[in-house]
């Protein structure tokens, strides 16, 4: 089992910064290509943004391309999302998530574990 916790989220006006944090519990961390997904409200779960197990590669949807960047850190066992740039049509629910596979399978694949989310919105 893999525990997830976001946090970070928050109401922001356009143009402003976020970084998301995502804290991990239970098996080891480093085995778990790591992800982030958002849902905005009437949509369905959508990718963001995924990375490898050493954080060697990086995946991205292309319209978060450039300003939203993931990174991870094994020794603290926590994966983050910079947002920069924030745009309103990035508002919503920001899901960490953990599959075992690659990074590149996440785009594609369900992953094993959720976070609970944390709400991001941006206002005009």
């Amino acid at each position: 089992q893999v525990q997830l916790v976001e946090s970070g989220g928050g109401l922001v006006q356009a143009g402003a910064s976020l970084r998301l944090s995502c804290a991990a519990s239970g098996r080891i961390f480093s085995t778990y290509a790591m992800g982030w997904f958002r849902q905005a409200p009437g949509k369905e779960r959508e990718f963001v943004a995924s990375i490898s197990k050493s954080g060697g590669s990086t995946y991205y949807v292309d319209s978060i391309k450039g300003r939203f960047t993931i990174s991870r850190d094994n020794a603290k066992n926590a994966v983050y999302l910079q947002m920069n740039s924030l745009k309103p049509e990035d508002t919503a629910v920001y899901y960490c998530a953990a599959r075992l596979g690659t990074a590149q399978d996440m785009r594609v694949f369900r992953p094993s574990y959720w976070g609970q989310g944390t709400q991001v919105t941006v206002s005009s």
